[in-house]
């Protein structure tokens, strides 16, 4: 079973700035919790025990934030605020482990996930995008059903979903041979990266969640390094291919892209409305600016 995973949070987040100066951009919250605790408990919910942090100097906020406060948790139990300690002493499950590494240079997403080696050893894991917030109200989550599919096939599984048309030059976009159903993996034959539109071979893009077997480790060390010396992963991945299935598994729930404040503002809005203390009043706001 996959019991690891990998979340890359090194980056600058320019596209968050000014708020990113000084604010590591995982920990810009979506209501009242940082982005990054949503894609922490996606993982817990589709069993990972061991989350691994690739990360940078200026992002110590995130560590601290999944670490225990035993002053905070002091104060909150002699003022008898019990509500409040068990939300903090809740973020992270007892059975979950945080290991931080750190990577030197930005040199690419599969830089960030070789940077992860000595702590993945021979496990199969999973890789997940932190500015990518995946909604999924399902009982068992769509990283659940990859694992369950990587359990059942041993083939490497890449999140999809489908988007317009008229957005595929801003995108990973897979080439399979039929469009899937959703909640249903199939096997892709390339990736391409921003395809011209119009020239796309499909409309299923790439998400920012992978299951990928241990070898993946020996193919980012040895694939030849592209633009800027980056090592990416979807060329290691493309090496993968010669030897192994990968597929893609076509997502039911909803993402946003919180590394873009557009995106970050859907996020606000669609997790607001189901906030459960909130909701109610947040929907009421909505209807009284009357848009």
């Amino acid at each position: 079973m996959i019991k690891k995973a990998v979340l890359p949070v090194a980056g600058l987040g320019t596209r968050f700035l000014p708020a990113s100066k000084s604010i590591p951009k995982e920990m810009v919250t979506v209501v009242d919790r940082p982005a990054i605790e949503y894609v922490v408990r996606e993982a817990v919910e589709a069993g990972i025990e061991q989350i691994i942090f690739v990360t940078h100097s200026a992002k110590v906020a995130i560590e601290d934030y999944f670490d225990h406060d035993f002053e905070l948790e002091t104060i909150l139990k002699e003022k008898q605020k019990f509500d409040l300690l068990k939300e903090i002493t809740d973020i992270l499950p007892s059975n979950v482990s945080i290991v931080s590494v750190r990577q030197p240079q930005p040199l690419g997403l599969g830089h960030a996930v070789l940077c992860a080696k000595s702590v993945i050893g021979n496990d199969d894991f999973a890789v997940l995008l932190p500015d990518v917030l995946v909604k999924d109200n399902s009982e068992k989550n769509d990283l659940s059903q990859m694992v369950a599919r990587y359990a059942e096939s041993k083939a490497a599984q890449i999140m999809v979903e489908a988007i317009p048309d008229d957005l595929v030059d801003q995108y990973g976009i897979v080439d399979v041979t039929r469009i899937p159903d959703v909640g249903e993996s199939i096997a892709i034959q390339d990736i391409i990266e921003k395809p011209p539109i119009g020239s796309a071979p499909s409309n299923l893009s790439v998400v920012g969640r992978y299951v990928l077997p241990a070898k993946i480790m020996h193919l980012l060390e040895n694939i030849p390094k592209g633009a800027s010396s980056e090592i990416q992963l979807t060329d290691a991945i493309a090496v993968l291919q010669q030897t192994d299935r990968v597929e893609a598994y076509r997502m039911r729930g909803q993402t946003f892209d919180c590394g873009s404040k557009l995106g970050y503002l859907k996020a606000v809005l669609h997790y607001g409305i189901e906030h459960p203390k909130l909701g109610n009043d947040f929907k009421q706001l909505i209807h009284e600016l009357k848009l």
